[in-house]
């Protein structure tokens, strides 16, 4: 049981640092990783020119099993990440500045030597 949440662990921490990775080379700085408080904890909070994102990202094996990545960021998920993000707001005094939640998703397939990274821009 140990290995398999050690491999999910470190299958998540890979799709983080490839998601940091990815936004920096798109124009984003990243502002923090893992934040957490109370509420829960936000994986990536970068800056697109003046706009703080709130990133979740999800990795997975795609097996077919238990969705894809992206579905699993289901209401309550998104609703924990907002609580989260107001929390950061709250703490870093930035009751001004435009927010955006965005999910990045990286998917190995079997089949397919390199993972398959989307981001989904405003997901809700």
């Amino acid at each position: 049981m140990t290995n398999t949440k050690n491999d999910r662990r470190t299958l998540g921490n890979l799709g983080e640092a490839m998601a940091a990775v990815y936004l920096q080379e798109h124009g984003c700085q990243i502002v923090a990783a893992n934040w957490r408080c109370r509420s829960g904890e936000i994986d990536l909070i970068a800056l697109e020119q003046q706009t703080l994102l709130f990133v979740e990202v999800r990795t997975r094996r795609a097996t077919g099993r238990f969705g894809s990545a992206a579905e699993s960021v289901d209401f309550r998920k998104q609703t924990k990440v907002r609580e989260t993000a107001q929390m950061y707001l709250h703490y870093k005094r930035q009751y001004e500045c435009p927010i955006r939640f965005d999910v990045v998703t990286v998917e190995f397939f079997a089949d397919k030597e390199e993972p398959v990274l989307t981001h989904i821009k405003g997901a809700f």
